[in-house]
């Protein structure tokens, strides 16, 4: 029996895990089962042990593969493992012996405030339907937080302008809303007007468009994001991803409760939403420094 395709369609069709997810843990077993069977010429589930797993892990490490990419493949083994003790295929988890390295927890990178601002009120996008678009997906990250999917399978009834939220399909395909403000209200009226002024017989249901008038893609989207933001930041990554992050950060810093934070930006745990609260932390020890007269 092939257990590896019967856990594929198990995250798939019970646990829902999102398509990206899907694809990593799909990768994951692929190179797990290649090591196994060129290292111990076996791609039998009975006969995998702890050792086995242990020699994959340091092997990943000195190929110099990163910890959190060692750490994401340790979470599909246990996942794997867990249903395969589920399903009766073995009596005893190996993964129960397998210790995560530790990594080191980098503070999320984020886009100033001063910048931010920069960015809407400086640089002028003109009055068509292309820079309308871009304005309005910058205007979105930074507005909601959501995610770059989530953005790019955004349809035409996820709007609701009457009550000023947004219905998205997060990980693990979880619904949920975002509020989003009058001054993000009128920005999307004003971008719907247009996009049916441009594309008056469209049949495509996707909120945001091609120039050709075909469903947007993400790597249209994230080469917007680098693009305007190439001209107010210099950070290294400039991605949807750190409008996210951009978001938590600054809604954090103007008091916004941790909790809903998450329920903002679909997190499943609060420690999730918690990494945060280290650039506010670290944020006020600036400022002490700079105040006090004895720091």
């Amino acid at each position: 029996m092939n257990y590896k395709e019967l856990f594929l369609n198990y995250i798939q069709f019970e646990k829902r895990y999102s398509y990206n997810t899907i694809i990593a843990y799909k990768n994951d077993i692929k190179q797990f089962f290649s090591y196994l069977l060129s290292d111990y010429h076996t791609i039998d589930e009975l006969t995998i042990n702890h050792s086995m797993i242990r020699s994959w892990l340091v092997h990943l490490m000195e190929a110099k593969i990163n910890p959190k990419s060692v750490n994401r493949k340790i979470t599909t083994l246990k996942t794997f493992f867990k249903f395969l003790k589920k399903e009766g295929v073995i009596t005893e988890n190996p993964m129960n012996k397998i210790i995560s390295p530790k990594t080191n927890k980098r503070l999320p990178v984020f886009v100033e405030k001063e910048k931010m601002d920069q960015l809407f009120d400086v640089i002028i996008f003109e009055n068509n339907y292309i820079e309308q678009r871009n304005k309005l997906i910058l205007e979105l990250f930074y507005a909601t937080g959501m995610r770059l999917s989530e953005l790019v399978n955004l349809q035409m009834v996820d709007i609701d302008l009457q009550n000023c939220n947004i219905k998205v399909l997060g990980k693990r395909n979880k619904e949920r809303l975002i509020p989003f403000s009058n001054k993000i209200k009128e920005i999307l009226l004003e971008y719907v007007h247009l996009r049916n002024d441009t594309f008056p017989s469209i049949q495509e249901s996707t909120f945001f468009l091609t120039k050709d008038g075909k469903k947007i893609y993400q790597k249209l989207v994230y080469n917007i994001v680098n693009y305007y933001l190439s001209f107010v930041t210099t950070i290294d990554k400039k991605s949807p991803h750190i409008l996210r992050h951009t978001f938590a950060t600054h809604m954090l810093d103007n008091g916004a409760d941790l909790n809903a934070i998450k329920e903002i930006l679909g997190h499943a745990n609060l420690s999730a939403t918690q990494i945060y609260t280290h650039n506010t932390i670290e944020k006020l020890k600036t400022i002490y420094k700079q105040a006090h007269p004895k720091a």
